[in-house]
């Protein structure tokens, strides 16, 4: 499978002025096929090709005074962001018929110059490298500082040079991971697990554990209050206003990223531990729009159980993904009898069939488990069809005396 290895980057003044001109002259080839496009079904005509694009938006460029200075940066920049376009259309197109699965994807729109996150992508053929001191060369840039936080476990394909709200420079690279490495990589285990996720804690165990919730963003609240009314109260334009816009986006950014190595850390440690994990399929999307949104927003989620998944499919364990009307809460996992829907503040009861206290969400746990090995039970007990002699009209039977195999 492929993944994302991120790492900051430290250009210095005269690479930050080269990034800044690749930005620009990827989004103005960007905007460009966007245009291009969008005349094209205004008019009626046939959408032009990524060919007729590159030679045009490029090529042909290059060489008007207009746009004469998009030969001051790789070409593969500008052609990546071509592919970029094609992509957004795909995916439009893809979403309008239904062959995309997920949220409805809108058309491309036009990328701005006040845009707050910015991006390039460099490919093989761009020449990029990695030096022996450990800096990123790229072309017409330079050689980049680089802080590794970890070595690449396989040579990368690509790498996208970005740059964030908070004025963060990042090389993203693009690596296909060993699949013989991932399976040694985490140790053998037959034990499973159920997480019933949650707001007060963030995830209960069926083996008893809590999770507390590190609520980052409620605690960075007063900090974050701070930094947006200081915004607020510098004139539109100034310098001042950008330093303060930068305080409130790397305020954010704290957050973000507290957030999403908590979720790395609980996420490879219950991949370790457990060969089989449940979770509940929340509907998140409907949470937040209810007066909890802003804490499902801090506890993450959606974003938890991702991590989860392609971890589950990178390490050959398995991740089981129980019904969102399950009634985890109303059933009693001691003798299975179901109680009824309770209100949240009730946070533990009492079976009235068994006797047995429960807490409530000790209690989900144990029934996301449960209800996670009824369903892997049932998908190993689908019967396997019998010996049966090979058809004469199969390919390569002619003429042959077939013996008993598998079907």
């Amino acid at each position: 499978m492929q993944l994302r290895y991120s790492f900051r980057l430290y250009p210095n003044t005269a690479q930050r002025t080269a990034l800044a001109q690749a930005f620009g002259c990827a989004r103005v080839v960007f905007n460009d096929a966007v245009r291009a496009r969008e005349d094209a079904r205004k008019a009626g005509a046939a959408f032009p090709t990524a060919g007729e694009l590159s030679k045009k938006l490029i090529t042909r460029a290059k060489q008007t005074v207009e746009r004469c200075w998009l030969g001051e940066v790789s070409a593969v920049v500008l052609q990546q962001a071509l592919r970029d376009a094609e992509a957004a259309y795909r995916n439009f197109f893809a979403s309008l018929n239904g062959a995309r699965k997920g949220t409805r994807v809108g058309a491309p729109r036009f990328k701005s110059r006040k845009d707050h996150r910015q991006s390039i992508r460099f490919t093989a053929n761009a020449r990029w490298s990695i030096t022996g001191s450990g800096q990123l060369n790229l072309p017409k840039i330079g050689a980049v500082k680089v802080k590794w936080s970890r070595t690449l476990p396989t040579p990368p394909s690509s790498v996208t040079v970005i740059k964030d709200a908070a004025g963060r420079y990042f090389a993203s690279f693009v690596i296909d991971t060993d699949p013989d490495a991932d399976a040694t990589a985490m140790p053998d285990s037959d034990q499973m697990v159920g997480i019933d996720l949650g707001l007060t804690h963030f995830a209960v165990l069926s083996d008893g554990r809590v999770i507390d919730s590190p609520r980052f963003l409620r605690r960075a609240e007063k900090k974050l209050k701070k930094a947006q009314r200081d915004l607020s109260r510098k004139q539109k334009g100034s310098k001042n206003r950008e330093k303060a816009r930068l305080k409130v986006a790397r305020a954010h950014a704290q957050v973000t990223d507290a957030r999403h190595e908590f979720h790395h850390q609980l996420s490879t440690k219950l991949i370790r531990e457990n060969q089989a994990i449940a979770v509940e399929d929340l509907a998140v999307r409907a949470l937040t729009r209810t007066r909890l949104a802003k804490s499902v927003h801090d506890a993450g989620w959606a974003q938890f159980v991702a991590m989860l998944e392609y971890k589950a499919v990178r390490y050959g364990r398995t991740l089981v993904k129980i019904g969102r009307f399950e009634p985890t809460s109303q059933t009693c996992s001691a003798c299975g009898v179901k109680d009824g829907p309770k209100p949240l503040h009730i946070r533990e009861w009492t079976c009235p069939a068994c006797g047995t206290v429960h807490d409530r969400d000790h209690n989900a746990a144990k029934n996301v488990k449960t209800a996670a090995g009824l369903a892997v039970a049932a998908c190993r007990a689908q019967v396997r069809p019998g010996l049966v002699l090979a058809q004469r009209d199969e390919a390569g039977s002619h003429g042959f005396s077939p013996e008993p195999r598998a079907a």
